[in-house]
């Protein structure tokens, strides 16, 4: 092994070793915590500077993906103004190593005369952070792993670490589920969800009729399907146009609707359409830029025979996407 492996095992040696002794610090503040992080009617303001601000950026984060709405707020910002976005009904957790950072324990106390409580994480419940809040998490390891014991490594480890505790016990306290997750993270739903083959979303109970039929025969198996949409094909099922209910309002209002007269008369020819080897993104694509909701799947370009049917909805989920709480 050579002797950068030996130190990179040394580091994380050094870094469990830190884990476990807070891991060993934890008492009945812990639990606190998570009764006032549980019952917090506003949001949890996350605040610290330097490398315990980047570290409090991914609490919030976690908080806030895991059901307890939460946001960073950097302290000099909020000496300057910032400290108006917030609620009396809102948690402060304030993050500082030695406790002793002056730009953040100077706006502890306009904190304090808001009402807010603070829970504070540091490696010194005495420090004038400590003094400040209504209730401190320890976070002390023995060492730090950098080399010269100096920049933050354990120390940053072992905070990022109670800050995924808290997060994980509040999923549980809170019983929020699976479904809650994804409310929260549409995006990694409907990316995984567009990367599926068109072929696997698609309906193959295609409100289909032949060009040859009438107006009226068309919308009795349009209204059916209750897709908008009738798909108007050849005997051998090749894409010769569609008739949508944009289509029969339009022609209603024109007053060039007989119910007897061919469909070839009313639908639209050659249609868009999508080849069955493509992604469901490329539907949404298509959809996107022709203002359109339905598709029909065809097997190439060049014969055009009818495979199924892409809807809007069936892209998004049919109801599984949610953008608002």
């Amino acid at each position: 092994m050579s002797k950068w492996s030996e130190i990179a095992k040394q580091v994380f040696e050094i870094e469990i070793e830190g884990l476990k002794k807070v891991q060993l610090d934890l008492n009945s503040n812990f639990d606190l915590a998570i009764d006032y992080l549980a019952n917090c009617k506003g949001r949890v303001v996350v605040t610290g500077i330097g490398k315990s601000g980047l570290v409090g950026r991914k609490i919030a984060a976690t908080l806030s993906s895991t059901g307890t709405p939460a946001f960073f707020l950097h302290p000099v910002e909020g000496a300057h103004g910032d400290l108006g976005m917030l609620r009396p009904e809102d948690i402060i957790l304030a993050i500082s190593n030695s406790g002793e950072t002056d730009e953040l324990n100077a706006i502890l106390p306009s904190l304090k005369s808001l009402g807010l409580k603070i829970i504070g994480i540091t490696s010194n419940p005495n420090s004038t952070l400590g003094k400040l809040c209504n209730l401190v998490l320890k976070v002390k390891v023995p060492r730090e792993a950098c080399p010269l014991n100096l920049a933050p490594t354990s120390s940053t480890t072992a905070t990022l670490v109670i800050g995924d505790a808290l997060a994980a016990c509040l999923v549980q306290k809170k019983e929020f589920k699976e479904k809650d997750f994804k409310r929260y993270h549409p995006g990694g739903f409907l990316g995984q969800r567009l990367a599926e083959n068109i072929t696997t979303l698609m309906h193959t109970n295609i409100p289909l009729i032949e060009e040859t039929k009438s107006l009226e025969e068309a919308l009795k198996i349009m209204n059916q399907a209750n897709l908008g949409i009738v798909i108007i094909a050849n005997k051998h099922k090749q894409l010769k146009g569609v008739f949508t209910d944009g289509d029969l309002r339009r022609f209603a209002a024109q007053g060039k609707l007989n119910f007897h007269s061919n469909i070839s008369l009313f639908m639209t020819k050659n249609p868009k359409f999508i080849v069955s080897t493509e992604k469901a993104a490329k539907a949404l694509d298509i959809m996107e830029e022709k203002q359109i909701t339905v598709l029909p799947v065809i097997n190439n370009d060049k014969d055009k025979i009818l495979l199924g049917i892409i809807h809007l909805h069936d892209l998004l989920g049919k109801g599984k996407l949610k953008f608002s709480l």
